[in-house]
């Protein structure tokens, strides 16, 4: 019992207790909470991630209540916004698996490309797909150099966000939706510039910001120059 407290001091909690904060959070968002199996699996994630977290540098947020309230529950509202009818999905940038991880646990008919050139970073989300079961794929490289093309490309607080946008609207398949996780501030001057070939969606407000949304736009046929 007592190895036990250590273990649940050092990562968080128990499992069972993860999973209820995480529901916890959802529900005080308005949104629905997670089926037991998924919110398990969350609390696995989480655990994982404050174990690596501690000697690696995946995230500057580092406590439970931080990793629950921001990355997973943003990440989970992402994953319900996307629409329906997607099949591949490319996370540009991956870093710790957000939101591209969420979304493979959420939307499991999707099947998830974790894009992420910092080698501990890709080590780490190699252990997270292998612990948790997904059939996600990790691309150990930057990005640009995939062939493939996806259904879907997201990018969540990657360097140099203009210039990975321009990147990632060259990974996206014909008639296929770019999904970008920003603050209003960078929404507009974004849309702006990337107008030609692409029709955007009203943006969604993301829970836990007044000024975090998530913009959804779809390729209409022209490529950007």
């Amino acid at each position: 019992m007592e190895a036990r407290s250590a273990y649940d001091s050092a990562t968080g909690g128990s499992s069972a207790s993860i999973a209820a904060r995480l529901n916890d959070h959802l529900i005080g968002e308005g949104l629905d909470s997670l089926d037991v199996e998924t919110a398990g699996r969350f609390a696995d994630f989480c655990t994982l991630l404050l174990r690596w977290n501690a000697r690696v540098n995946l995230t500057a947020i580092r406590d439970q209540e931080g990793i629950l309230s921001r990355h997973f529950v943003e990440s989970i509202a992402c994953a319900r916004a996307l629409p329906a009818g997607i099949t591949t999905l490319l996370d540009f940038g991956s870093g710790a698996g957000f939101p591209g991880i969420p979304i493979a646990l959420c939307r499991p008919e999707i099947a998830v490309t974790l894009a992420e050139s910092q080698g501990k970073k890709a080590a780490f989300l190699r252990e997270a797909v292998r612990t948790l079961g997904l059939s996600a794929t990790v691309h150990a490289g930057r990005a640009e150099a995939l062939v493939q093309r996806f259904d879907c490309v997201t990018l969540r607080a990657v360097d140099q966000m203009p210039q990975a946008i321009q990147m990632a609207s060259e990974l996206v398949a014909s008639a296929g939706w770019l999904a970008i996780m920003m603050t209003e501030d960078e929404l507009g001057p974004m849309q702006a510039a990337n107008r030609e070939g692409w029709s955007w969606l009203s943006p969604i407000r993301l829970p836990g910001s007044d000024r975090r949304v998530l913009a959804l736009g779809r390729q209409t046929g022209k490529r950007l120059p």
